[in-house]
């Protein structure tokens, strides 16, 4: 009778605790991003946190503080700065698509009129029924993504108050995950429901797996997107930051790349006469930008996450479609914790399968 009752109110503390939590999610949902991106800016930074206490022993408030500091400069600010200007680059671009200034099926007549003529027949005779009515979708399709990119620009402009609202709950709350981290984490790790080492385990790939997509991933992306920008800049392409922005973007994606971007402009350039500038274009997609994942990765990361690229490649997609810019790091971040549970449960059960006796007689 005791045991059961043990259970049962096992049972409804566990209950409760679902509910309870539930609740808790339904509450804080309209800050869930804030939270997320505190929470890793927190993790990211421990340890320049951690250099700050060494050198103030003791003020641990101080330390947070200043560290804070330092991600609101170096971080917070330059952010905010390129994302007005890509803004405004993003309205220009709407406004001329608008207008007819931006003609995407002029570009694409001018590169089809650029190739030879066999070609020119092959393109014709396959996929759509004809080279105009592929152009006119394609066309539709870019202004289309062109049009959206600009009204999510002018929604965060219009939402002004709600995203400070947002931002200053992420910046309070990144304050005091720097200075109790050391606390809260370890305490969140003892309170899982898994065994000691298999909580540890997790923790531990959920640090590397964080660090590896910010430090690895994102730190490469956003040197692609920069480079990719000085580049078209150079060779005078209009609304360059908003174009290394999109390839910020598409440095994100295995087995797609920044080349996705600058291999079509490079295209449109060398069918327009534009030699000098395709050349420019190609030499610095290859030599720079693309070697840059190859330098960069090793020294930020050190390692490799150990997720398959096809797996980061369908993860990030399906982040993003989820839950927006924070699938970046959930989506490679669900598939490592779920490869790493998947392989603690596999040698598990190997080992209990190892450790039964082995029955002898016939």
């Amino acid at each position: 009778m005791t045991r059961f009752r043990q259970r049962i109110e096992r049972g409804g503390l566990v209950l409760f605790l679902a509910l309870i939590t539930i609740g808790l999610l339904l509450i804080v949902s309209g800050f869930i991003g804030a939270l997320l991106w505190a929470a890793l800016a927190a993790l990211l930074f421990q340890p320049l946190f951690q250099r700050m206490l060494a050198r103030w022993p003791g003020r641990r408030n101080t330390a947070a503080a200043v560290t804070l500091l330092v991600i609101t400069v170096a971080v917070v600010i330059p952010a905010l700065i390129v994302a007005s200007l890509v803004v405004e680059q993003a309205a220009g671009v709407y406004n001329q698509i608008r207008t007819g200034q931006v003609d995407f099926r002029h570009y694409f007549q001018q590169v089809h009129d650029a190739l030879p003529i066999r070609l020119q027949n092959v393109i014709d005779r396959s996929g759509f029924d004809s080279f105009e009515q592929a152009q006119s979708r394609i066309a539709q399709a870019l202004s289309s993504s062109a049009s959206m990119l600009a009204s999510r620009a002018f929604s965060i402009g219009a939402d002004a108050a709600a995203f400070l609202l947002v931002f200053g709950v992420g910046l309070y709350v990144t304050f005091f995950l720097l200075r109790d981290g050391e606390r809260i984490g370890p305490a969140v790790v003892r309170a899982l429901p898994l065994e000691p080492s298999v909580a540890d385990e997790l923790a531990e790939r959920f640090v590397s797996v964080v660090r590896a997509t910010i430090k690895g991933s994102g730190v490469v992306a956003l040197a692609q997107g920069a480079l990719g920008a000085i580049t078209f800049w150079i060779v005078g392409l209009p609304a360059a930051l908003l174009w290394g922005v999109l390839m910020a973007i598409a440095a994100l994606l295995p087995a797609i790349g920044p080349a996705i971007v600058w291999g079509p402009v490079a295209i449109y350039l060398l069918a327009t006469g534009a030699i000098w500038q395709a050349v420019v274009v190609i030499v610095s997609g290859v030599l720079v930008i693309g070697l840059a994942d190859n330098i960069l990765r090793p020294i930020l990361v050190g390692r490799d996450a150990g997720i398959p690229d096809w797996l980061v490649l369908v993860t990030t997609l399906g982040g993003i479609n989820l839950i927006g810019l924070s699938g970046i790091v959930i989506g490679p971040l669900a598939a490592a914790l779920f490869l790493t549970g998947w392989r603690i449960l596999t040698e598990q059960r190997l080992g209990a399968d190892a450790a039964q006796p082995v029955d002898t007689e016939g």
